[in-house]
């Protein structure tokens, strides 16, 4: 049994450089701890690190997914039915509408390394939520996905 019409998802993963930071947070923290002795420069090493590194993987796990008539960004959960139109955000559009154009009750799931964004009308009368800002790499894919649910669901 097929969920949806055209299931998609995508994994907001960290940029490649954060995890070249996480080793430096780990290099930093073996340096603070070299005046005392090599077994602690190896555990500020390896512990630095590896904290670092799970907050980089942390911040970086949101997914988004459309399936089973809904779409599911981050925690958030939305039937399709629920949803309007979707306009596909360049970089420069998705900056102005994540600072001067944006709407406090808007639903933002914002990714400030991923310049592109999808904007998708919220048209449910009961939510107060205007619209939900999606940082996306594929916002094409995205708003093709959307429209094939609603499509699909009738």
């Amino acid at each position: 049994m097929q969920l949806s019409a055209a299931p998609y998802e995508e994994r907001l993963t960290a940029p490649r450089s954060w995890w070249l930071i996480s080793l430096m947070v780990g290099v930093a923290l073996a340096l603070i701890m070299l005046p005392f002795g090599t077994l602690p420069l190896l555990g500020g090493l390896v512990g630095g690190t590896a904290v670092a590194a799970v907050m980089a993987s942390a911040y970086g796990s949101v997914r988004i997914r459309v399936v089973g008539g809904s779409l599911i960004a981050g925690e958030a959960k939305i039937p399709l039915s629920a949803l309007g139109s979707s306009e596909i955000l360049d970089a420069d559009e998705a900056r102005a509408w994540r600072t001067h154009k944006a709407d406090t009750r808007a639903f933002l799931l914002l990714r400030a390394y991923i310049p592109t964004a999808l904007r998708v009308e919220v048209t449910d009368p009961q939510d107060p939520t205007p619209y939900l800002y999606l940082s996306t790499r594929e916002p094409e894919k995205l708003a093709e996905a959307l429209r094939a649910g609603r499509e699909a669901a009738g």
